[in-house]
């Protein structure tokens, strides 16, 4: 059940994303495209949650302790603010294409990535798969990760006919993958710092997530790990 309820969620996401996007918009507007759009999103995401709460849990295929955890726990800080920074002025993000200014520089986590929303899903998912590593957490986590870069993937593709010249320009300035264009010597590492506040924030996500873990049937994660240790 897991499985089905997993390929909907993702088939669905790529279906109205791509082939069925252009005609259900001009159907329905691009209002109503988002409200059904969410509405389905929504529905398989709830089935998702119920299918692997209902799914058995196994033993685990390695052991996990401290080390692992200690990387997890640094690897979803780097998600935490890669993902509260793209909230901010993200080009890739639904909206008019003659509102969004992507002649500006790239900035903060644009910077590091164009995709830092889809790459903090990503970082969630390995995350997830280090320091739970059981069967129905290994479906779980492929099927997000998987969305996530083939879905910023289809993004390039669909804003590139969306927005034509100013997406393409966007795209050659920043890089797809996190630090490409650093690591390839097209921009300095001093230019991937996302900015005091978005660190702040990412943090205090992390902190508050981390926290709320236990409370969700999950276990300890982040510093709670240690704390009173």
């Amino acid at each position: 059940m897991l499985i089905i309820a997993l390929t909907s969620f993702v088939g669905t996401h790529f279906l109205l994303s791509h082939p069925f996007r252009a005609p259900l918009v001009k159907a329905l507007g691009a209002n109503g495209f988002l409200g059904l759009y969410s509405l389905i999103a929504l529905g398989t995401f709830v089935w998702v949650v119920q299918a692997f709460g209902a799914a058995p849990t196994a033993m685990p295929l390695w052991p996990t302790g401290d080390g692992l955890w200690a990387l997890a726990s640094a690897l979803m800080l780097i998600g935490s603010i890669l993902f509260v920074g793209s909230l901010f002025g993200n080009p890739a993000l639904p909206g008019p294409p003659d509102k969004i200014n992507t002649a500006r520089p790239a900035r903060g986590v644009f910077a590091i990535t164009r995709h830092p929303m889809m790459w903090g899903f990503a970082l969630w998912a390995l995350v997830h798969l280090l320091v739970s590593p059981q069967p129905k957490v290994l479906a779980l986590t492929l099927a997000i990760g998987f969305l996530a870069i083939f879905g910023s993937v289809g993004q390039d593709a669909k804003k590139a006919a969306l927005m034509g010249d100013g997406w393409r320009d966007w795209s050659s300035r920043t890089s797809f993958l996190p630090f490409g264009n650093q690591i390839a010597g097209k921009s300095s590492w001093a230019t991937a710092w996302p900015g005091r506040t978005v660190v702040l924030a990412g943090i205090l996500l992390w902190l508050v997530a981390t926290y709320l873990h236990p409370m969700l049937g999950a276990p300890v994660a982040g510093i709670w790990r240690w704390m009173g240790n």
